[in-house]
């Protein structure tokens, strides 16, 4: 099993730098009974055609979920030039209860991958709030002969989280990609790297935390 596409902190970096805090939040708090809503205000890119991807939110408020169904890059016989790179880039509306702020604790990503020997792929995600011209972008190699499911994890410590600001609607971005080359592959030979499990999906977790904000 390969390792996480995304380096440790990954997420942290980002929130640290993307938003200022304002009016921060109090201390940490259980996830606010109200569920929370999050609608796609826009889905874009060769990963994630029209209604190819979801987003769902979990019951207990702690996570949501991104779920793709055609996301997958391919080199090989057959194969446009362009089926080589495929992304997405998700714009999410998030809206949350009254009086509460969140966070990205962390994220799971899971998919599959076929490299034949000489092969390799690329994974690539970043993320940002609206209104803001800083991103954090990592990336992970996989190198053939690989053939197996990958899984990777996030995470933030609790002391580096930077929380959505209080009072104040900010889109949430996602950006990915994947990229698979030949490289010195035999010339008959196919690989492919999805984000797309083997019962035709895969979820995307995004684990949040929840603060209170005060009272104004």
């Amino acid at each position: 099993m390969a390792g996480g596409f995304l380096a440790s902190g990954a997420i942290g970096l980002l929130l640290a730098t993307a938003l200022p805090t304002q009016h921060g939040p109090s201390v940490i708090t259980d996830p606010p009974p109200d569920r929370i809503v999050i609608d796609v205000a826009t889905v874009n890119g060769s990963g994630c055609p029209k209604d190819t991807a979801a987003v769902a939110v979990s019951q207990d408020n702690t996570a949501f979920t991104v779920t793709y169904s055609q996301y997958v890059a391919q080199v090989g016989p057959g194969a446009p030039p362009t089926a080589a790179r495929r992304n997405c880039q998700l714009n999410l509306i998030v809206h949350v209860p009254h009086g509460f702020t969140y966070a990205i604790a962390s994220a799971d990503y899971r998919g599959y991958a076929s490299l034949a020997p000489g092969a390799s792929s690329t994974t690539k995600a970043s993320y940002y709030f609206q209104g803001s011209p800083q991103t954090a972008a990592r990336e992970h190699t996989f190198n053939g002969l690989y053939d197996d499911n990958w899984q990777a994890t996030d995470s933030t410590d609790w002391a580096q989280l930077v929380w959505a600001p209080c009072g104040v609607q900010r889109n949430f971005n996602i950006n990915t990609e994947i990229r698979v080359r030949k490289g010195t592959s035999a010339p008959a030979s196919t690989s492919y790297m999805t984000m797309d499990s083997t019962d035709g999906d895969i979820s995307t977790v995004y684990h949040l935390a929840w603060r209170e904000c005060p009272a104004t």
